[in-house]
């Protein structure tokens, strides 16, 4: 029987992020686990675990099953309601992971940032396309990937004031926007 052994590559440097911090990011994307997040944010990050919280994907199982398997190999996934999520973050045990943390609406992230401590920045990526809509009315436009109604943009406002950095930026190769000047 022969085994296998997998190195795990050695962790890179970002400047989002000190090396040892359990927190790697929070991020803003209603699309939660998808070909950004899973290729280009879990290895820019050399996260080792992403946390999806959304009580609606913790509650089905299809939809729990369409992240898991979009979510990468290199990062242990799981999907959490926001209550539950925000135990499991408050855990010590956690603090042995590089943590990549995706929620899906505004409302949830600003929880996320006042409940949870040790967040070194937020990550607006992707919001407003295919979130709930309010009848035939339109989102505002603020950014290619980002759209939101007035009491969304509102809720945002409120994540700034934490006083926890924030940034707008969809991909790596994007150069960073502070969002507050997003949102004007």
């Amino acid at each position: 029987m022969m085994i296998r052994t997998v190195r795990r590559p050695e962790r890179k440097k970002t400047f989002f992020k000190e090396e040892g911090k359990m927190i790697a990011m929070v991020r803003l994307d209603e699309r939660l686990i998808h070909g950004q997040v899973a290729i280009k944010w879990s290895r820019h990050l050399n996260v080792d675990r992403i946390v999806v919280v959304s009580d609606e994907a913790a509650a089905n199982p299809v939809i729990q099953k369409s992240l898991m398997m979009a979510a990468p190999a290199t990062a242990k996934t799981t999907i959490k309601s926001l209550g539950n999520a925000v135990k499991l973050l408050q855990d010590p045990k956690a603090a042995d992971h590089r943590i990549l943390i995706i929620v899906s609406n505004p409302a949830d992230l600003l929880q996320i940032v006042t409940e949870v401590k040790g967040i070194p920045f937020v990550n607006v990526g992707n919001y407003g396309r295919v979130a709930a809509k309010h009848g035939t009315q339109p989102r505002k436009t603020y950014g290619s990937n980002l759209y939101a109604y007035d009491e969304e943009a509102e809720i945002l406002k409120k994540v700034i004031d934490t006083g926890v950095k924030c940034i707008y930026q969809t991909t790596p190769d994007d150069a960073p926007e502070e969002l507050a000047k997003v949102l004007g």
